[in-house]
């Protein structure tokens, strides 16, 4: 698998959720993940082995610079004294390139951290914003519905109150219209006899 660039992590965006609930798609957050864990894994194995790799030329360079012990080639042959000024050139420019290396392994390791950090930061300020807004329009809605409710139970109070004098001016009605037949069947009763 190839390593992530700079360019990788900080262009890369997921798919939009569907719905705020929901979130960004939990699959392709790992999957990113993941190869965000295997090039960092893969950067440390490389300064690993530079580091190493550092190591010996340095204790190289330094066994030619001062001598381990070794017998030293005879002073009369013109090739052995041209090679040992080739030799700690040779070893103080690769001491020199792997000293680079690591300063450049370093530095896309710190640069990889911090875009990290500022990717991280960004989507807890994004989720922030995001809950802040559907628990406002959480609240607008409850307060709506509340307004909403209020008024159908005003609606309620005032059906029930005009049901109730509906009922007592229907009753009224009847007992006057009873009352009426009654005296009218009343002075009937009292022409016949």
């Amino acid at each position: 698998m190839a390593l992530l660039t700079e360019h990788d992590v900080v262009n890369m965006r997921f798919k939009e959720p569907r719905s705020l609930e929901e979130g960004y798609d939990q699959d392709e957050v790992d999957f990113f993940l993941d190869e965000v864990a295997e090039s960092i894994a893969q950067l440390t194995k490389d300064k690993a082995e530079l580091e190493n790799q550092l190591k010996v030329a340095q204790a190289r360079a330094t066994e030619l610079e001062g001598g381990s012990g070794e017998a030293a080639p005879a002073p009369d042959s013109a090739t052995s004294t041209a090679s040992f000024p080739a030799q700690t050139h040779d070893a103080e420019s690769a001491t020199g390139l792997l000293a680079m290396a690591q300063e450049l392994h370093d530095k896309h390791v710190s640069e990889g951290k911090a875009e990290g950090d500022r990717i991280i930061s960004e989507a807890n300020a994004q989720s922030e914003q995001i809950l802040g807004d559907a628990q406002d329009q959480y609240n607008r809605t409850l307060t709506a519905l509340e307004q909403e409710r209020g008024l159908l139970e005003r609606k309620i109070s005032e059906l029930r109150d005009f049901e109730r004098d509906y009922r007592t001016r229907l009753k009224s009605y009847l007992e006057s219209l009873l009352s009426n037949v009654e005296v009218g069947q009343n002075g009937a009763d009292g022409l016949q006899g």
